[in-house]
C-alpha cells in the first residue's frame, strides 16, 4: 500500500533525544548523519514546557517550550526555532515526528485550575494521578494528573483544546505524531483527531505506543487508522510461542514498528555486555521482521547509559569506540531495495533440523522477491544450519546471498552451513 507521505517504503525512525542534544539549533546538527544512515523519519520526544518535575511526559504548557531545547542566542522566537528546524529536516527528506501526550498533564498544570472537569477526581474530589505496573507493584505518577477524556462533562472543548493544539503545531511543518499511551485514550477521540488532522495535513503519519496491548486493542487501534504500532519483539527470545503468535494475530490488521532498544528501556549494548555481534543481529532481526523499524540516538555508537525523562542531559553523550552508521545504512538501503521487507503481512516460519537454536523465515508476496532469513539464535556458539533444497524454499533458481556480513559469493542448491554466534544469512531472488 502506498503511504502518501512514505510511499511504499516502511517506515525508518530515528528517536531524536532532546535531552540528549540541548537546543533546537544542535538538533539540527544531527540531521546529514541521520539522513546519512537511511532513515526517512525522525521522532522528537516531548519538547514542551514541563511541571515541576521536569519529566518529558509531564507537559504544563503545550504551547511552550522547554527552557533546555531552546536556543537563547536566536533572535527568533522559540516557535520560528521549531519551524526552522523542520525546515530543514524536509530539505533533507525527513518527515518530522512530535510526541503527542494527551491522555494526562503535569499535576501543575494550569488547567487543572481552569478546567477541572477535564480531569479525573477521586470521591473526595482529588485529582487522580496515572500510573503503571512494575516490577508486580503499582507504581503512582505524583507528577501526572490524569485527563478525563472520556466522561468529562466538558468533553467537547476538551478534544477542541486537544486539535487546537495539533492544529497550532501542523502548522509549523510537523507530519505527524507519535501518541503516547495510545490505548489509553477513547477511540472516539483518536477518530476527532485522525480526521480533522488528515484533513489539514493529507497523509498525517499516526503511530501508537501499544507495548503491553492485547489482540483486542491492538484491532481496535488499527481500525482507527494509525499507520503504525509499535511491537514487542525487542523482548522475544525467538523460542517463546507468543512472538509468533502476536504476529500472525496482528500483521494482517496493522503494520508495525520494531527495535533493540527504546528511551524507555536499558542500552542493549549493556544487556548484551558489550556483545556487539548480538546488537547487530538485533537491529537487523528488527528490519526484516516488521515493516518499520527505529533506534534511539545514541544506539549507532554503542551508547551504554540508560537515557532518563528527568536527568539525561548533553553530558551525557558518549565517546566510544563503536560506530555503527554504515551497518544502520546498509539495513536502510536493503529495505528500499527489497519490496517485500517494507510489507507487514507475508513472513512464514521454515521448518529445518535445528529449530532450536536457528530462526529461519522468508518474506513473500506475489510480484514481490522473496526473502529468506537464517539467524543464529545462540550468541555464544556455532550452530550448523542445513536447508536441502534452498530453490524450493525461496522459489527460482536464480538466488543470491544479500548478508550484510560474510556473504557468500554463490548460493548452493543445498544449504549446509555452519553460523558463526548471532549470524545472520539472508538469501533473496536475483
Amino acid at each position: 500500500m502506498t503511504h502518501p507521505l512514505l510511499g511504499r517504503e516502511g517506515i525508518r525512525l530515528y528517536n531524536l533525544y532532546p535531552r540528549l542534544v540541548g537546543s533546537m539549533s544542535k538538533w539540527a546538527e544531527h540531521l546529514d548523519r541521520i539522513k546519512e544512515m537511511g532513515f526517512n523519519t525522525i521522532w522528537v520526544n516531548p519538547f514542551h514546557y514541563p511541571g515541576f518535575s521536569g519529566s518529558l511526559y509531564s507537559p504544563k504548557d503545550y504551547y511552550k517550550f522547554n527552557p533546555l531545547f531552546i536556543d537563547n542566542g536566536s533572535a527568533k522566537a522559540p516557535t520560528e526555532q521549531l519551524r526552522d528546524f523542520i525546515k530543514a529536516c524536509h530539505d533533507r527528506g525527513l518527515y518530522f515526528v512530535m510526541d503527542l501526550v494527551i491522555n494526562h498533564t503535569a499535576i501543575d498544570c494550569p488547567l487543572i485550575q481552569e478546567h477541572p472537569d477535564w480531569y479525573r477526581h477521586d470521591e473526595a474530589g482529588k485529582i487522580l494521578n496515572p500510573g503503571a505496573m512494575h516490577d508486580g507493584k503499582w507504581v503512582v505518577w505524583g507528577d501526572l494528573a490524569e485527563v478525563d477524556n472520556e466522561k468529562s462533562k466538558d468533553r467537547q472543548n476538551l478534544w477542541n483544546f486537544w486539535w487546537k493544539m495539533m492544529a497550532h503545531h501542523l502548522e509549523l511543518g510537523v507530519d505527524g505524531f507519535r501518541c503516547d499511551m495510545a490505548y489509553q485514550v477513547p477511540a472516539e477521540l483518536w477518530t476527532f483527531l485522525i480526521e480533522k488532522s488528515r484533513a489539514a495535513r493529507p497523509g498525517c503519519l499516526f503511530l501508537a505506543e501499544s507495548l503491553g496491548c492485547d489482540f483486542k486493542q491492538v484491532q481496535e487501534l488499527a481500525k482507527l487508522g494509525f499507520d503504525y504500532l509499535f511491537n514487542s519483539v525487542k523482548y522475544w527470545d525467538f523460542n517463546a510461542p507468543w512472538g509468533m503468535e502476536q504476529y500472525y494475530k496482528t500483521s494482517p490488521v496493522a503494520s508495525s514498528i520494531a527495535f533493540p532498544e527504546s528511551h524507555d528501556t536499558p542500552r542493549l549494548i549493556s544487556e548484551l555486555n558489550g556483545d556487539l555481534a548480538a546488537v547487530k543481529r538485533q537491529i537487523l532481526f528488527s528490519a526484516l521482521f516488521s515493516k518499520g523499524y527505529m533506534i534511539t540516538m545514541g544506539f549507532e555508537y554503542g551508547f551504554h547509559k540508560q537515557l532518563n525523562v528527568v536527568k539525561t542531559d548533553p553530558t551525557w553523550w558518549e565517546e566510544t569506540e563503536t560506530d555503527l552508521s554504515d551497518y544502520l545504512k546498509r539495513i536502510a538501503e536493503l529495505k528500499k531495495k527489497y519490496e517485500v521487507l517494507n510489507v507487514e503481512a507475508g513472513l512464514e516460519i521454515v521448518d529445518q533440523a535445528n529449530w532450536p537454536n536457528v530462526f529461519c523465515f522468508k518474506r513473500s508476496q506475489p510480484g514481490m522477491k522473496t526473502v529468506f532469513v537464517i539467524l543464529n539464535k545462540d550468541r555464544h556458539n556455532s550452530q550448523n544450519v542445513y536447508i536441502p533444497d534452498v530453490s524450493a524454499v525461496i522459489g527460482g533458481d536464480q538466488l543470491v546471498d544479500i548478508s550484510l556480513e560474510f556473504a557468500l559469493a554463490a548460493v548452493p542448491r543445498s544449504l549446509n552451513y555452519t553460523l558463526r554466534p548471532s549470524e545472520v544469512v539472508i538469501i533473496a531472488q536475483d
